[in-house]
């Protein structure tokens, strides 16, 4: 009898080890930590956090808890000098002391008193030689079974986060035209957002921050040959440029498909808002034109961007759609948000209808749950459709949600004959 409770003990501890060993959770610094200041002070790579060297940069890396709970938090790495770093969450913070070599060090335990995102933060304390350690990961002991993080995915797109999308119902007349109106609010026009207006079966027509210094409004064809790399599209299958607009680039584009591709500098604002229209209809020689306009507010005149020729297609438009999306890493840790309003479409035979509903969606990012920070919505006061992502805040939306917005009774008023000879 005595040997028999032996072994059951034994046994119920072994399950017990196995089941402390399976609430381990380790957390990448590569899939979800930024450097939020001193930028240059440190950097995230695919191997964690390196080239820290300064005490003023701070570290955040994202987890989702989905109930209050106590964690145990260890953290993971490797150190050239010894040096003390500060580990912070839930408003509390703890010095970890670490030597040379790899190291995995106890930070201790802190209370989750809320579901909900939280960032675990980095700061330099004192170093002894040029550099504070490389921090490779967290290792979290909890019973949380729907924690989510970035893990067995792309570090690389799950840093960018989710990219979310509104899907414009189509009449069942052909539609040749796709007006929409897009603002982005101020304070939300964060550089590496792409903000798509104008989408279709076969590409897409927005604005962009790309830095600091520049923004732009882009207009992209998808080549009908299928690569990543324009250089290997043959030339009977190439985007052609039929009509470039004053001060606009024409280029290619690979790596998300290939094609023809155009932009043009300009420094749009937040709180502005701007308006996109874009035609499509085919040429009766198996080919379809695709033409962009965007009417410059701070001008008070539309501008031609660029119209293409793809071969091989006749098609009017189809697919009308607009996006949100982050396309610098870095950023991901900022929230940006546009708001899409008075959706017209435009039928062959010249008549308007207007487009009241939209239908949510999100990208595999989104579909994963490595990241829950995704939404779209009905702004009344604005009467548009919203869309956010990024920044790692609490409340999302379901896929497939539908909204609805006011008809406005009034389509837009455009000299189509004056477009035509921009």
């Amino acid at each position: 009898m005595r040997q028999r409770s032996m072994m059951l003990l034994l046994t119920l501890l072994c399950a017990g080890m196995l089941s402390a060993q399976k609430m381990k959770k380790e957390v990448s610094l590569s899939g979800n930590a930024y450097v939020t200041n001193n930028h240059a002070g440190a950097s995230v790579t695919q191997h964690g956090l390196k080239n820290w060297t300064e005490d003023g940069s701070v570290i955040h890396t994202y987890v989702y808890f989905s109930q209050p709970q106590t964690i145990r938090l260890n953290v993971r790495g490797n150190a050239g000098d010894a040096s003390t770093i500060l580990i912070g969450l839930a408003d509390r913070k703890r010095k970890v002391k670490v030597s040379q070599g790899e190291f995995d060090k106890r930070a201790g335990r802190f209370r989750i008193k809320s579901p909900g995102h939280y960032a675990i933060t980095l700061e330099g304390v004192k170093k002894q030689g040029t550099h504070y350690p490389v921090i490779s990961s967290f290792v979290i002991q909890s019973a949380d079974t729907a924690m989510a993080w970035v893990h067995d995915f792309s570090d690389y797109w799950g840093r960018r986060g989710p990219s979310v999308h509104l899907n414009f119902p189509m009449p069942e007349e052909t539609v040749e035209w796709f007006y929409n109106e897009v603002t982005v609010p101020e304070g939300k026009d964060i550089t590496g957002s792409y903000y798509m207006a104008n989408g279709f079966g076969e590409g897409y027509f927005g604005m962009q921050r790309n830095s600091e210094k520049e923004s732009r409004i882009l207009f992209s064809v998808w080549s009908p040959f299928d690569t990543q790399d324009p250089k290997l599209i043959p030339d009977s299958l190439k985007i052609k440029l039929l009509r470039r607009g004053e001060g606009v680039y024409i280029g290619e584009f690979g790596n998300e498909g290939s094609g023809g591709q155009s932009f043009l500098r300009y420094n749009w604002k937040a709180g502005t808002t701007y308006r996109f229209l874009t035609q499509i209809h085919p040429d009766g020689e198996g080919n379809t034109h695709y033409t962009a306009y965007f009417f410059a507010t701070d001008e008070n005149r539309w501008r031609l961007i660029a119209s293409f020729l793809r071969p091989v297609t006749d098609v009017h438009y189809t697919r009308a759609h607009s996006f949100l999306e982050n396309f610098i890493p870095e950023q991901g840790y900022l929230t940006r948000e546009v708001c899409f309003g008075n959706q017209w479409f435009r039928t062959k035979d010249g008549r308007w209808i207007e487009g009241t509903d939209a239908r949510f969606s999100y990208d595999a990012t989104a579909r994963a749950g490595v990241r829950r920070d995704y939404g779209g919505g009905y702004d009344k006061g604005q009467n548009c459709f919203l869309l956010r992502n990024g920044g790692f805040f609490d409340e999302n939306t379901a896929f497939g949600t539908s909204f609805n917005r006011v008809a406005g009774g009034d389509p837009p008023t455009i000299d189509f004959d004056a477009l035509g000879k921009l």
